[in-house]
């Protein structure tokens, strides 16, 4: 997250605490419910519209690319491992 969203989320978090304030001190909290329902439905609205992109977005080549380089890898870590593994089983052991 940039540092400009995080500052404006909490500005806004700020603000509602303070209107939550005031709004326990005249006992009314109606205008608290509105933002709260407000706000709830722009983040259900950004989170569908975010859901959307990537779903369009989304490429099947990109996937199995990632699948290849991650077999590939987590093979030649095992392999690398393994020869790890008899280095320090023959330094432990050592000549008989």
């Amino acid at each position: 997250m940039s540092s400009r969203f995080l500052l404006a989320l909490f500005l806004v978090l700020l603000v509602l605490g303070c209107e939550a304030q005031q709004d326990e001190d005249s006992g009314s909290s109606a205008l608290l419910d509105k933002v709260q329902e407000s706000l709830i439905t722009y983040w259900l609205s950004a989170r569908a519209a975010a859901q959307g992109l990537y779903q369009n977005t989304y490429l099947t080549s990109v996937d199995e690319k990632l699948r290849d380089m991650y077999s590939k890898s987590s093979a030649a870590m095992s392999t690398y491992a393994g020869i790890f593994t008899d280095q320090v089983l023959t330094l432990l052991k050592g000549e008989e």
